[in-house]
């Protein structure tokens, strides 16, 4: 959707449109009360600058709507479709690497309490691997900042995957 009908969502709608990017709702309610932008970049640095206010609870609440890498996203609605995007390399890993995603998700959940997020999108299934592997060996506060940059990361990604200034809509005339 271009910025300005965004700009212009009833409340209702514009925080659906938010909660697909990141479902914690005191930052949806702050991403929608400064509206309107004046660009997608504004909008952006918005979504930024307030995910920079995220706790571990935020965290938590988000994870309940991320499928665990690896696995496909059930559902229909945009946030399934959202992820499936994102994690469209997983189709290429091979069964080696998808075993041991699958055995490295089970161990960081045993180890975090909580599923493993990392922003798939422009990541190959070894680079996702190797930060899994990575990330097993930090101390809960390190990976809980870690989870939370990830989260932020993917929410300004869907943010720019759904809302388009008016120019890069545009054809030349």
């Amino acid at each position: 959707m271009e910025l300005a009908e965004f700009n212009t969502l009833e409340a209702a709608d514009a925080a659906a449109t938010v909660g697909v990017w990141a479902a914690i709702p005191a930052w949806t309610d702050a991403v929608i009360a400064r509206r309107p932008y004046a660009s997608v970049d504004d909008l952006a640095e918005t979504a930024t600058t307030a995910a920079a206010a995220w706790t571990r609870a935020d965290l938590d609440a988000a994870l309940a709507h991320h499928p665990r890498i690896g696995e496909r996203a059930a559902g229909a609605g945009a946030e399934a479709t959202a992820s499936r995007r994102e994690q469209a390399s997983m189709a290429t890993a091979g069964d080696d690497v998808t075993a041991a995603i699958a055995a490295g998700n089970a161990a960081y959940e045993e180890r975090f309490g909580r599923v493993f997020l990392i922003r798939a999108a422009g990541r190959s299934p070894a680079e996702m691997l190797a930060e899994l592997q990575r990330r097993l060996g930090n101390d809960d506060e390190t990976e809980a900042a870690e989870a939370l940059g990830q989260l932020a990361e993917i929410a300004v990604l869907r943010l720019r995957a759904t809302v388009t200034d008016a120019a890069t809509t545009r054809s030349p005339a």
